[in-house]
């Protein structure tokens, strides 16, 4: 892809329109230049001169301002669209892929790769017109004198050619600091998550400053000054170049032969005022350059995210697939492929069966494949073997997004939404704010048109913030991962004795990661991982 063809997606009819326009504009340049050129050469003023002067004036004001608008607004809807289609290209990809992407890979393309295109789309209206003014003047240039335009061809073509050999090795430079732009969000990204841990290590973080962090940035920096630097030097020797052709036209081929005044003082005023234009498309060339990079590694993450993505159908919802009676998983696996290490880690095969209105507890240490077994079990990962059947419907890559709308879930890596309206459900404030106080956040957190004030809450508060989400959205099926854990012992104890009954006695089934054996009586069956493997499945003890 490349920023034609990004703007001829958007609307190829406004892209036309906006250059017929815009090429109207240029041959009024043109004219404006023929006319003073005219008047130069002659002795005596002719008022058809003038109304010729004003009409083009007019002219060119008014095509330069709706060809900009209409390419500016081409641009901002292709901008629009571009950024909304890697989004959904990355919500609808698989979540291990993403995983294995990292998160400083995608964001360094949402912020940095959009922000080049963005520039450079910017300037494609002011670089529309001056390619046809430039395109508009040559013409002028061949009508005036065809020899001396084909001098200043291949003058010109020296100097396009010289640049673009030179613009290849400056690309280059742009291509490697965009590669340390990668580096360079992942360390953004530690900084962030990892403030307390280099608070507290002062070595380690001088080191990952002065070293990791700074290394990076400088070769960002040096790259691209090396590569802005060269594009400086091409635009010096293209615009000297220009200065050595009035030379030969003025000063050299009148010794050779007789060249008319009108023809010299048309080519000499023709050139000047070409340096203007020409000078502004020499300094969009690294402007270019840089979005051309950015194309490319948003396009190569779009072509591997689009790779990885399943079209998923709702299918007809009906009110039985409102309840679970069964969720069954027969011989699922999956591995996870370290390309550091030689080894690999599999879950599986697992055969599991989980009624309706059931509460199972997943246990298991460290390591064991908890977190990537309720993936599994939630449709947020792909079993690579195995079968998955839900209400006796098979689970397929087909109905995949239609099987994970019946899960509410609270992953221990959770993200807290302020809005709840998003949930597609109208719920009125005065309820939710009732939930608020029986989660003891009332006095922190205030709901206004379903949006909450603040999520700026200890840990253990913005899981109760998740819980309420969760239970808000009345799915089916209910994943905890190791929610109580960072509950003090009250809310600890609410939450296995009083809202998983709750849950339960509605008929929802839920399936719980915990630690907290002191509450394993309350399950109706425990299943234990042991590396990846279900080591036992204990049926319902009494306390």
């Amino acid at each position: 892809m490349n920023l034609i063809t990004l703007l001829l997606r958007s609307s190829w009819k406004i892209l036309t329109l906006a250059t017929c326009i815009g090429l109207l504009s240029g041959v009024s340049t043109a004219g404006l230049l023929i006319t003073i050129n005219t008047h130069i050469n002659q002795s005596s003023l002719r008022i058809i001169l003038i109304y010729s002067f004003i009409g083009l004036c007019l002219v060119k004001f008014l095509t330069n301002i709706i060809s900009k608008y209409l390419l500016i607004n081409l641009a901002e809807k292709a901008i629009v669209e571009l950024r909304l289609t890697l989004n959904e290209r990355i919500l609808s990809a698989p979540l291990y892929h993403l995983e294995k992407l990292g998160k400083h890979r995608i964001l360094a393309t949402l912020t940095d790769d959009v922000l080049a295109i963005s520039r450079t789309v910017y300037i494609i209206p002011t670089l529309c017109i001056d390619m046809t003014i430039v395109v508009s003047c040559l013409l002028y240039l061949f009508w005036l004198s065809p020899t001396i335009f084909f001098l200043v061809v291949i003058s010109l073509l020296l100097g396009i050619f010289s640049y673009q050999q030179i613009a290849y090795k400056a690309t280059s430079f742009f291509t490697l600091a965009r590669q340390q732009e990668d580096r360079l969000f992942k360390h953004f990204q530690s900084i962030t998550e990892g403030t307390k841990e280099l608070k507290l290590h002062k070595e380690r973080r001088q080191i990952f400053l002065k070293q990791e962090l700074r290394e990076t940035a400088q070769l960002s920096r040096r790259n691209n000054v090396v590569g802005m630097t060269i594009f400086a030097v091409a635009a010096s020797w293209g615009n000297s170049l220009f200065f050595v052709v009035v030379g030969l036209v003025i000063f050299a081929l009148p010794t050779f032969q007789t060249i008319p005044n009108h023809i010299l003082s048309g080519y000499a005023l023709t050139i000047l005022y070409l340096l203007s234009p020409l000078d502004y498309i020499m300094s969009a060339v690294p402007t270019f350059s840089q979005a051309t990079v950015a194309l490319q590694k948003l396009e190569s993450l779009k072509l591997l995210l689009s790779n990885r993505c399943y079209e998923s159908n709702l299918m007809n919802w009906d009110e039985a697939d409102n309840f679970c009676y069964s969720l069954e998983f027969l011989g699922i696996t999956h591995t996870y492929h370290q390309d550091s290490e030689d080894t690999a880690f599999t879950l599986g095969p697992i055969d599991l069966t989980v009624s309706g209105g059931e509460i199972v507890f997943i246990v298991g240490g460290n390591g064991s494949g908890k977190s990537t077994l309720i993936k599994l079990i939630s449709g947020l990962y792909i079993p690579e073997s195995g079968k998955i059947y839900f209400n006796s419907k098979l689970v397929t890559t087909e109905n995949q997004e239609w099987f994970r709308q019946h899960f509410s879930a609270v992953f221990s890596d959770f993200y807290l939404f302020d809005n709840l309206f998003n949930l597609g459900k109208n719920i009125a404030d005065d309820k939710i704010q009732d939930y608020l106080v029986q989660l003891q956040v009332d006095k922190k957190v205030q709901i206004s048109n379903g949006i909450l004030s603040t999520t700026l809450l200890s840990q253990g508060q913005r899981k109760r913030l998740a819980l309420l989400t969760a239970y808000l959205e009345d799915r089916p099926i209910y994943v905890f991962d190791e929610w109580a854990s960072d509950q003090d012992p009250v809310f600890k104890k609410i939450f296995y004795t009083q809202i998983l009954p709750e849950l339960k006695s509605k008929g929802k089934t839920v399936i719980v990661v915990t630690h907290d054996d002191q509450y394993f009586y309350l399950s109706d069956r425990i299943v234990k991982l042991d590396y990846g493997k279900v080591n036992n499945v204990y049926k319902k003890v009494t306390p």
